[in-house]
């Protein structure tokens, strides 16, 4: 997915906007949330794009608790990107 912080971005605001979809590319995604938690989220092209759970332990968590608006764009197990409070940031270094 070429465009992953256009759309990265469009789906952050689409979850903190509390919107039911997002339209990619023409096609209109549902936002999801878990049952058991209530977090949102949204998977296309391979990639889960997940709201930070407030309710966790972690320290992001209780940013999450804080008010900041955190999301991540996972593949697989591997998380590529934390968009917090707007900002993009990509957790992966680009090896030379």
């Amino acid at each position: 997915m070429e465009d992953l912080k256009e759309n990265g971005l469009k789906i952050y605001n689409a979850i903190f906007e509390g919107k039911k979809t997002v339209e990619i590319d023409g096609i209109e995604y549902p936002v999801k949330k878990f049952s058991s938690s209530g977090v949102k989220y949204i998977d296309i092209f391979g990639y889960r794009f997940i709201e930070q759970n407030s309710r966790k332990k972690s320290e992001w968590g209780k940013k999450a608790r804080e008010g900041h608006k955190i999301m991540w764009i996972i593949k697989g197990r591997t998380y590529l990107v934390r968009i917090m409070d707007g900002e993009y940031i990509h957790l992966r270094k680009k090896s030379n």
